[in-house]
């Protein structure tokens, strides 16, 4: 099927690349279907695209190919309410907010997306502490990787 997206015009998409959250994204509650597009000619950073809307579309990245050291748990009702049994089945996104200069850009790690990648089930999952912001710089401040 083909969509109309936001920053990359019109693409093709097969239904099984469809992330569905069945709550919606905070502000996004009707909005239940993305998908990841990826940026031509650039590994970091990827699009998740409502597949209803084309104007709303987040540019998100894995937050630990700048901070090795993020760590949080996820608790009970969310891996059940994404039917996660291990690891190795969860993804981890943040929302990234451009600014110009880039490195004044900023990470949501107070709010990391989690997705089941064998499912296709996702959530914003907003963490109960106050050790991450939800604009982190997107250039460590500190020693590599290291969160503050």
């Amino acid at each position: 099927m083909n969509i109309k997206t936001k920053y990359l015009s019109e693409v093709e998409i097969t239904e099984n690349k469809i992330i569905h959250f069945p709550v919606g994204l905070p502000g996004f509650a009707e909005e239940t279907e993305f998908v990841l597009l990826d940026l031509p000619e650039n590994p970091i950073f990827q699009i998740l695209q409502s597949v209803k809307s084309y104007e709303i579309a987040f540019v998100v990245t894995n937050p630990y190919q700048i901070y090795q050291n993020y760590t949080f748990e996820l608790d009970a009702s969310l891996l059940d309410s994404l039917q996660i049994s291990n690891e190795k089945e969860v993804a981890v996104l943040s929302v990234v907010t451009l600014k110009n200069p880039f490195k004044l850009s900023t990470l949501n790690l107070k709010a990391p997306i989690i997705i089941n990648s064998n499912l296709k089930q996702g959530k914003q999952y907003i963490l109960n502490t106050e050790e991450y912001s939800s604009t982190t710089s997107i250039v460590p401040a500190v020693s590599e990787g290291e969160v503050k």
